[in-house]
């Protein structure tokens, strides 16, 4: 028993080790590698060239009902080389207790969301995932780093993989300044 533990430990300082490594050496958010939602790996420089909105989410907030405006984003410039990415966390009080299963379907029976969802993740904390720890680092993304204070903050990227734009939790998807945002993006 003490071997399985003492095995199980070092295998998950490899990981935390990798996840810092990964970090260390990332100077976009293309040198990351995701997990979908349905269990397949996505690399992000899949989506070079396109403006990209991460947004952590959940479905237990008082901010949910954002996944309908962040749909009717995604469906507006999505010809125009836009995607959202949808990271689920549950690190704010529980707000996202379901298994990747039951958030995907959650997602498309509630609110039709057709945009890339990923598994669920950790957005701050000693667990945070290597992605958002690049997201929110002052050293990597000084412009727009920071905690990340709750449910569906914003992340917009631009179509050479940098952060440009970040908006708060309170922010509406489709509000004139993250239009704004998105549309000068797609325009570059």
């Amino acid at each position: 028993m003490h071997r399985l533990n003492k095995l199980a430990m070092n295998i998950a300082l490899l990981i935390i080790i990798l996840g810092g490594i990964n970090m260390m050496y990332a100077t976009k958010i293309y040198d990351f590698e995701m997990t979908a939602i349905d269990g397949k790996i996505v690399k992000l420089s899949d989506y070079k060239g396109k403006v990209v909105m991460i947004v952590n989410t959940a479905s237990k907030c008082g901010f949910t009902k954002q996944y309908k405006d962040l749909q009717e984003l995604y469906s507006k410039y999505e010809k125009d080389g836009f995607v959202i990415l949808g990271f689920p966390a549950n690190n704010f009080m529980n707000q996202e207790p379901g298994t990747n299963d039951d958030i995907q379907q959650f997602c498309q029976i509630n609110f039709g969301v057709s945009f890339p969802m990923f598994e669920k993740i950790s957005v701050k904390g000693n667990d945070i995932h290597p992605l958002y720890q690049y997201l929110t680092s002052k050293t990597t993304n000084p412009a727009h780093g920071g905690n990340i204070s709750w449910n569906f903050s914003k992340f917009v990227i631009s179509r050479d993989g940098v952060v440009i734009d970040r908006f708060s939790p309170a922010t509406n998807p489709m509000s004139k300044k993250v239009i704004k945002s998105v549309e000068k993006a797609l325009n570059q």
